[in-house]
């Protein structure tokens, strides 16, 4: 088991003024059941398919490319990657556009642009082009990070964190999405970790610009969540436990059902180390933005933190109103928290994924 953190602990220099979403159209889950994956299933793999779709805790879902409109279940991986470029770059300029009108900044003021995503590449790529596009500086530097999965932005988090406090100049962090590229064709056999993957998973962008707080390390903006500490464990023991292989037929998930069990292992020690280090409790966290990787992810955390049903009602309502969107799922899950009222004032994320990883972030408003 390896450890590792960016400590920006008692410095607060780095904080969170502005969020930006992006969601293609969404379907209900009983839609996507009904009008398309439940005929790709027979026997008893379809009853065990609509088990597991009905128990998903998923509701609605965002596609760039519908199921319902377009089956890209044989689709070979360029033309996959083709796509992506087409239906990533406008949904990256809303969520980013939006980030940083609420910001109160403009593209051009951006010293660091971080982009996260495993469902696409292409070079030039997202963070090129979109800089570009919405007029950032020729020398803004830029970070992509990618096939880190599902926990990406945290790291993204702390990196451009990092950046705001050293350069004293804002950074913009950018997770976007597109799952429903890479669904796959039927199985010969029964595959239970692609319906999984086929219950769980959608599309969405999410971009959060952040500021430098005054140089003496004093309060962020007015509503802003300075970034406290960044944190990861990854217990590489468990590395085959998660995968996100690339094929001729797109990315293809492993999902192991052990997931969970690894997670007990390990997360309540890291989220202790990390609060204690700041002085605070579990009780004193009135935020808990926790990547939904499904239910049985969600039902281990809130044991092993003890956490009450109300701490969980943010993670679990975004993923029956959005599903698993891999790297912005836990920025969705601070916006509903944002928008709450009052706001809490101290947020913990946690978001897991290939390595086995775990990843925390402390934020405080």
């Amino acid at each position: 088991m390896s450890r590792s953190s960016e400590p920006l602990a008692g410095r607060s220099s780095a904080a969170v003024v502005g969020l930006g979403l992006a969601l293609p159209p969404s379907a209900s889950q009983d839609e996507l059941w009904r009008d398309f994956f439940a005929a790709r299933y027979d026997g008893g793999t379809r009853a065990l398919a609509e088990r597991i779709f009905a128990n998903s805790g998923v509701r609605t879902r965002q596609a760039a490319v519908s199921p319902l409109l377009e089956d890209v279940a044989d689709w070979p991986t360029e033309r996959r990657m083709r796509r992506y470029q087409v239906e990533a770059l406008p949904l990256g300029k809303e969520a980013v556009d939006r980030a940083l009108t609420q910001a109160g900044l403009t593209a051009g003021e951006i010293g660091l642009f971080v982009v996260c995503s495993c469902t696409g590449y292409a070079t030039p790529g997202l963070d090129i082009i979109l800089a570009r596009d919405v007029g950032m500086a020729a020398d803004t530097q830029r970070l992509f990070v990618g096939h880190m999965g599902c926990y990406a932005a945290l790291p993204g988090l702390g990196a451009a964190a990092d950046f705001v406090t050293a350069r004293g100049r804002p950074a913009l962090l950018l997770c976007a999405e597109l799952t429903s590229l890479h669904i796959q064709p039927p199985a010969r056999r029964v595959d239970t970790q692609q319906i999984v993957a086929h219950a769980l998973f959608s599309d969405a962008a999410a971009a959060v610009v952040l500021a430098p707080t005054d140089g003496a390390g004093g309060p962020p903006p007015p509503g802003g969540y300075a970034v406290r500490e960044v944190v990861s464990a990854t217990d590489a023991s468990t590395a085959d436990h998660m995968t996100w292989e690339v094929t001729d037929l797109g990315f293809r998930m492993g999902l192991s059902p052990r997931v969970p069990q690894v997670l007990s292992v390990h997360v309540r020690a890291l989220v202790g180390d990390l609060l204690a280090r700041h002085g605070l409790t579990v009780s004193q966290v009135d935020g808990w933005a926790v990547h939904p990787g499904g239910p049985r992810i969600l039902n281990v955390v809130q044991r092993e933190l003890g956490l009450s049903d109300e701490a969980m009602s943010a993670s679990r309502e975004t993923l029956a109103a959005y599903g698993n969107c891999s790297s912005p799922t836990v920025l969705l899950i601070l916006d509903r928290l944002r928008r709450a009222g009052p706001p809490p004032r101290q947020v913990v994320m946690l978001a897991f994924g290939p390595g086995l990883t775990l990843y925390a972030a402390l934020l405080s408003r």
